[in-house]
């Protein structure tokens, strides 16, 4: 009947489970998440059920039911191997999600069965709380699936592993997803201008608690040599590379270190390592692109006349793996941008163009994503394309977008270097004066504005969009 639909759902929504957790699929590529998450449950030693729920609610988004219930019985499976005493306590979250996908499924009854079971266990676990019972083991599996859905999540990830670890403070998982989200989080704010190292201790934490956990060694080592201190680093990729020399995960990270430091030939040999275990990975196909766009960069920078076969060949394989890694991940933003931009080196513009509208059309683009792209696609106008015009234009989108960032600061510098260029050649129209009042002004350089402005106006005396300019920093000084 109705109304205990109504009240299944309203029950439904007090489960903490991935259905209540607002994973949104608009913010992810699914049928690379499930790549991913499937590999994950094959080279992975840790438990997995946290995996095998979040199969569960990917195999749901792509509308397999099925499989869904499938990938549960699997988690089941897992938590009688590995915690048989503790079964209530560790399978809430699985019959959470066994209850919403019999709801979607229409069948009623069997969904109420696992409220039930649910509810009845957080009775019997917690005294007071009839539902909403704050597990640590359940902040951090909500920790683990936000992890997987992008950056946008990353904030709510951090907190959740914060939240498990006030009651367990030791607990080494936690710490290590604490870690991982703490660097995550900051390889985003670098992008944004703030330069802080809140993750160097929480990973040396991390690592000490974890000792048999590579993958955690190779992101300290990482954050080591982002802090210039790439002998320390070095040590942990070693002692790693001895514990688990085969681990896909551990090579990516391996792999990314040696290319930073150089040392090209070394990464891509991991990186082909990596790739024989886990062939579909975006993230390895893009670091391998990587690679060899640092050949071409170094043969190009230390050859004066580099052998014209060499640097074609450098450049097709560089676009192999990035196309790979965009067909493979559809939201992979820093894929597409390195594509297009290795398109128009080849001097393949209608794909460059192509590419990089594409990359635009991602819909879940953070603000520093867009500065980064204005800043890409402004350069390609300029030396690609040979329009000054088009070229400032993007700039100024980039510009626009007023959050710090490094895109925006590169933004402001090509355009400002363009249009000086333009003025001391004297070459300028009342539209250059006025255009880098728009940029003194979107800078916050409101006197360097003013003149600008008042230049444009002597060129173009009844133009009222310089006109009003001028008046309102007149006024707002």
């Amino acid at each position: 009947s109705t109304i205990s639909k109504n009240s299944l759902k309203s029950s439904l929504l007090q489960l903490e489970c991935h259905f209540t957790w607002t994973l949104l699929k608009q913010d992810v590529d699914l049928n690379d998440l499930e790549e991913t998450t499937g590999n994950q449950v094959e080279f992975f030693i840790k438990s997995n059920i946290t995996n095998y729920n979040l199969l569960s609610y990917i195999c749901h988004l792509k509308n397999s039911n099925e499989e869904a219930l499938r990938n549960l019985q699997k988690a089941e499976e897992e938590v009688q191997k590995n915690h048989p005493d503790e079964i209530a306590r560790r399978s809430l979250v699985t019959w959470g999600n066994y209850a919403w996908i019999y709801y979607h499924m229409e069948r009623y009854k069997e969904a109420q069965t696992y409220v039930s079971k649910v509810e009845n266990s957080c009775k019997k676990l917690s005294s007071t709380a009839q539902w909403k019972i704050q597990l640590p083991e359940i902040y951090a599996e909500q920790g683990w699936a936000l992890l997987k859905f992008g950056g946008k999540y990353y904030k709510r990830a951090k907190n959740c592993f914060e939240n498990a670890l006030k009651n367990e403070p030791n607990n080494p998982e936690f710490n290590a997803g604490y870690a991982i989200a703490m660097y995550r989080l900051e390889q985003f704010s670098h992008r944004q201008c703030e330069d802080v190292s809140p993750s160097l201790e929480p990973l040396k934490r991390a690592v000490e608690l974890n000792p048999k956990d590579t993958i955690i060694m190779a992101l300290l080592a990482l954050k080591l040599q982002d802090l210039k201190q790439v002998d320390e680093g070095e040590k942990y990729i070693e002692e790693a590379m001895q514990k688990t020399p085969d681990l896909p995960y551990f090579l990516r990270y391996a792999a990314k270190f040696y290319r930073r430091k150089g040392e090209v030939g070394k990464a891509l040999e991991l990186l082909k390592k990596a790739l024989a275990v886990t062939p579909k990975s975006a993230f390895l196909h893009h670091q391998v692109g990587l690679c060899y766009r640092a050949k071409l960069f170094q043969l190009k920078k230390t050859t004066r006349y580099p052998p014209q076969e060499q640097v074609e060949e450098l450049i097709r394989l560089s676009i192999f793996h990035f196309k790979t890694a965009t067909d493979q991940k559809s939201t992979f933003f820093s894929a597409y941008a390195d594509l297009a931009n290795m398109y128009a080196q080849a001097k393949r513009y209608e794909e460059a163009e192509e590419t990089f509208q594409k990359a635009i059309q991602i819909n879940i683009l953070s603000y520093d994503d867009k500065q980064a792209f204005y800043y890409c696609y402004g350069n390609f106008q300029r030396f690609h394309m040979k329009s000054e015009s088009e070229a400032i234009r993007y700039y100024i989108e980039g510009l626009k977008i007023e959050k710090d960032s490094n895109g925006r600061n590169k933004c402001g510098k090509a355009v400002k270097e363009l249009l000086e260029q333009r003025i001391q050649g004297g070459l300028a129209d009342a539209t250059d004066f006025g255009t880098l009042g728009l940029v003194h002004n979107l800078n916050g350089e409101k006197h360097e504005a003013i003149e600008c402005y008042k230049k444009a106006v002597a060129l173009h005396p009844d133009n009222e969009e310089y006109l009003s300019a001028l008046c309102e920093l007149r006024l707002s000084i």
